[in-house]
């Protein structure tokens, strides 16, 4: 189920970390770049876009959920807040990097 707080916006950006073009997600909506898994930070709820923050959010753990699989959580650089997204290793497009997802499982562990 979706929350009522969640806004679909998928769409077509450039990431601020490494610059690679990223395309939208084929069932859901990308908020992290597929190649290095940083974000940045915009929304308060997903899809809001109503963040004045800006900051890059840095992926620091992969954790999985039962429902929704595995997911990447951000941290705020500037202001520390947390987020979660969900991973796609399978988009026919552009999947989300499994190595870069095995990295921070390295970091972390």
């Amino acid at each position: 189920m979706v929350s009522s707080r969640f806004t679909d916006i998928n769409e077509s950006f450039v990431c601020v970390q490494c610059g690679e073009a990223v395309l939208p997600s084929h069932k859901s909506c990308r908020n992290h770049c597929p190649h290095c898994l940083h974000s940045v930070h915009l929304d308060v709820y997903p899809g809001d876009r109503s963040a004045d923050c800006g900051g890059l959010m840095k992926p620091i753990e992969i954790v999985y959920h039962s429902k929704k699989g595995y997911q990447v959580v951000h941290q705020c650089e500037r202001c520390n807040a947390l987020s979660k997204n969900i991973l796609d290793f399978d988009d026919p497009l552009q999947p989300d990097s499994l190595e870069a997802a095995m990295d921070i499982f390295r970091r972390k562990g």
